[in-house]
């Protein structure tokens, strides 16, 4: 996972600071030499590195700190508040146009993930209740229109494509187009290049100049470091982008990009590619970002990847068991399936505050819930539903049909148990004064749940 490197440096650094009870002047510059070091290792600009360090120091050594009873805790407090700023403060969402259709321009080098993160695009604005169309506009690169109609499809949303017609009127005629079929966002898919050249840039601002978009977004490969930035540069200067989209965050990439981009651009990231599926892609959120620096976790995110996830009717249907105390095996069998569709579990754990330390060198493999969503698909409905008369035998039946063991189906039990346990403790209980739920909390009659 990305900053992988620079949280734990980052970690090394604040542990010295917070072993001792009043900083003096030395602690705080030795604990920020040793931040710019982690910073520069995670390949940040120079400039930005220095920057950043000097002005924490600053804040760090001001009265504010060294009088506090924490001031290690406070030292802390900054350097989150001053990521959050590197990286842009607050979030910032696509322009729209005030009619629609909102034009998108999808630019980048050959390479960077740009016809992908066109259907990922697409397919986050479908899930808003959006009605986006993708425009095939790399008529150079083989295959690159089929490429777009194939990750289109997968996004259930429509391409628009007219061949090797000059990319330019190409646009002009799918502005149209989605005028006149309603669709609301206008995504296009612009050719690439190994490196930026002269005929690059004169062709996307033919296009830019045709049907003048609304956002430019530049997509670059966070795992290039300093590059992304170079080349966020170079494509800023020679058409004016007005954000970025990071991909392969989710790889092994040091981070300095994100943390670069902005100070040296002055545009902002609004968006970041966390995986290979259509579904990987998130909106860029700096002080989420900082908190998942520092190793603070990201609740905000993973709730909101939970909420892209839920079946509302089968959320209903599974809130109307509990109240009846009812929970089955189909119903822990959901339940793995839905964390499953969140993505990498080692990802989804180290948005939780305090466990990605502890991940950092564990190997999560992503196939673990594969055995006991074998293990519950090998029992019978009537055991599924009534999980309390698997007895020994039924185990023994239950282990050879999944290829696990009984101590396996055992575990699975237990987990079904546990959780079974759980949700009667806060789930409604008559009483004679009352109803108790929630933690045995009284609750007065007349109150339904």
């Amino acid at each position: 996972m990305a900053f992988e490197g620079l949280t734990e440096k980052l970690a090394a650094a604040f542990k010295k600071i917070r072993s001792k009870g009043k900083l003096s002047e030395a602690d705080v510059k030795e604990a920020m030499r040793e931040v710019r070091l982690a910073l520069l290792e995670a390949d940040v600009n120079y400039k930005v590195a220095k920057d950043f360090t000097n002005n924490l120091t600053e804040k760090a050594i001001g009265e504010r700190v060294m009088e506090s009873l924490t001031p290690a805790q406070m030292v802390i407090k900054i350097v989150n508040e001053e990521l959050t700023s590197l990286m842009g403060g607050e979030h910032e969402r696509i322009n729209r146009a005030s009619k629609p259709p909102t034009v998108i321009m999808m630019c980048g080098l050959q390479g960077a993930g740009k016809t992908t993160h066109c259907a990922k695009l697409a397919k986050l604005l479908k899930s808003q209740g959006h009605r986006p169309l993708l425009v095939a506009g790399d008529i150079y690169r083989p295959a690159a229109i089929k490429q777009l109609q194939v990750v289109g499809e997968q996004a259930g949303v429509p391409v628009f494509e007219m061949g090797t017609t000059a990319p330019e009127k190409t646009a002009v005629a799918a502005v149209k187009h989605a005028k006149d079929y309603g669709n609301d966002f206008v995504i296009i898919d612009t050719a690439g290049r190994l490196h930026i050249d002269e005929e690059l840039m004169d062709e996307l601002k033919r296009v830019k100049g045709n049907v003048h978009p609304n956002e430019i977004l530049l997509v670059v490969d966070s795992m290039t470091g300093q590059d992304a930035v170079n080349v966020a540069s170079a494509f800023n200067e020679a058409l004016g982008i007005d954000g970025v989209i990071l991909t392969k965050l989710d790889g092994d990439t040091r981070g300095g990009a994100a943390l670069s981009v902005r100070a040296v651009t002055g545009k902002p990231i609004k968006f970041c590619g966390t995986g290979e599926k259509l579904d990987d892609l998130e909106e860029f959120h700096p002080a989420r970002m900082a908190s998942r620096i520092l190793g603070m976790g990201d609740v905000l995110s993973l709730i909101e990847k939970a909420e892209q996830q839920l079946d509302e009717k089968k959320a209903m249907e599974m809130a109307d068991k509990l109240k009846k105390n009812k929970f089955d095996m189909n119903d822990l069998l959901y339940q793995l399936q839905e964390i499953k569709k969140m993505g990498s579990l080692k990802q989804v754990l180290s948005m939780l505050p305090g466990i990605g330390k502890q991940l950092k060198d564990a190997e999560i493999d992503d196939n673990i819930m594969m055995r006991p969503e074998a293990i519950i698909y090998s029992m019978t409905k009537k055991e599924r539903e009534n999980p309390d008369i698997i007895n020994p035998s039924r185990k023994r039946r239950i282990a050879a049909g999944s290829g696990t063991s009984v101590e396996e189906v055992n575990k699975v039990l237990k987990q079904w148990e546990q959780m079974r346990k759980m949700f009667k403790q806060v789930g409604p209980k008559k009483g004679k004064k009352g109803r108790r739920g929630f933690g045995g909390m009284r609750i007065p009659p007349g109150f339904g749940i």
